[in-house]
């Protein structure tokens, strides 16, 4: 049997479990089952498990070597109406049109799945050798989707790490010092990706009535506002992905036709590139406008990797095309250097009728374990 087949059949189980966003439960112990039968083999390396996360070293872990975090998430966004399949089905089918083969239709078996059976495999593949220069984490995690706080943060400090330092020195594990994150990419190399920022801004003015051309009108200062947000350039670009970008995406203000706003309020979506972090653009907008800019959240972070590391120089080895990414993952939540790479088209990610096509989980696992054997 091919270590497809049994990827493939995994990916099955996993499409056929629902396992949206913080209900992840039953497709993370489908995963710790596997990894015990056809990786663990009744070795005494244990599967961990903190909520839906699953991860596992290689059996010959050695606290002196670097280590790589192999990170994917088995989690799903709910199937939409457009859905003209049941998204649970995990069906096989041959597409008469498709020169590629057969095709894994079902919620999550493009994303993520396909790069989780991909990478597990891969895993499998290294597990049991000895010397390599680096040890390997597989974590499999939960809550990607919707960046929880159930997700890969929960359990950062168990791997080493932590939000906001290279390293927890207080950790058991030893740190990883780089990630390969599996995510749709066509299995080309992303060494940069967007971060997001979105803001909750409020303009102030003074109520007052129309007819008598009284108050302050807040809808005019927030006008001066976005027109600040939709002229002004940041003056570091990105060799991948340009400008920062910030777009209006809604406002509100106003209580009748003949009173005057104290208040307007808008949303501005902010997608940073590996230029600038969250905290040096936040600062630059609050200097620049008169309304109050209070951030969802600063956590989904830009990032990029050197461009003569050793993951990305094997990527290259292999004729992979790097490219910058404007989709977040988990890498996000990483504070050592990532690439993002996996089976799979990002296209196809939350569409209706979701599907992999098994040549691509066949060449997810072929070149994860090349670029892996480059540089292990």
């Amino acid at each position: 049997m091919r270590q497809s087949d049994n990827a493939v059949e995994l990916l099955q189980a996993l499409v056929r479990t629902p396992s949206f966003s913080r209900q992840e439960s039953a497709t993370a112990s489908i995963l710790a089952n596997w990894l015990n039968d056809k990786v663990m083999d009744g070795s005494t390396e244990a599967v961990h498990r903190s909520g839906n996360n699953i991860w596992v070293r290689n059996f010959h872990f050695d606290p002196t070597k670097p280590t790589i975090l192999l990170c994917s998430h088995h989690d799903t966004v709910p199937p939409t109406p457009a859905w003209t399949r049941d998204p649970f089905d995990g069906a096989i089918e041959d597409e008469p049109t498709n020169h590629c083969g057969a095709r894994l239709f079902g919620l999550g078996s493009n994303d993520a799945g396909a790069s989780v059976v991909s990478l597990a495999a891969a895993f499998r593949h290294f597990y049991e050798c000895k010397d390599l220069k680096y040890n390997l984490i597989l974590a499999l995690v939960a809550e990607e989707e919707i960046s929880g706080a159930g997700g890969i943060r929960s359990i950062l400090p168990e791997l080493g790490l932590t939000n906001s330092a290279r390293a927890d020195e207080n950790a058991t594990n030893h740190p990883a010092d780089f990630a390969i994150v599996g995510e749709p990419t066509g299995m080309q190399l992303a060494v940069a990706e967007k971060g997001l920022l979105v803001l909750d801004c409020t303009a102030h003015g003074r109520a007052g009535h129309a007819a008598r051309d009284e108050g302050d009108n807040a809808i005019y200062h927030a006008l001066n506002d976005i027109d600040w947000f939709r002229n002004f350039r940041f003056p570091r670009k990105s060799d991948f992905f340009g400008d920062v970008k910030m777009s209006i995406t809604m406002i509100s203000a106003g209580t009748a036709h003949n009173v005057i706003p104290s208040e307007c309020k808008f949303v501005v979506d902010v997608r940073v590139t590996e230029q600038y972090t969250n905290e040096e653009v936040l600062q630059i907008i609050r200097e620049n406008v008169r309304s109050d800019v209070q951030p969802r959240s600063m956590h989904l972070r830009s990032s990029s990797i050197d461009h003569n590391h050793p993951i990305v120089l094997a990527g290259k080895a292999l004729g992979l095309t790097t490219f910058g990414s404007p989709t977040t993952s988990d890498q996000v939540a990483l504070s050592i250097p990532s690439v993002k790479i996996g089976p799979g088209q990002s296209a196809r990610s939350h569409s209706a009728d979701e599907y992999v096509e098994l040549a691509e989980v066949e060449q997810g696992i072929d070149l994860y374990i090349k670029l892996l054997d480059k540089i292990l």
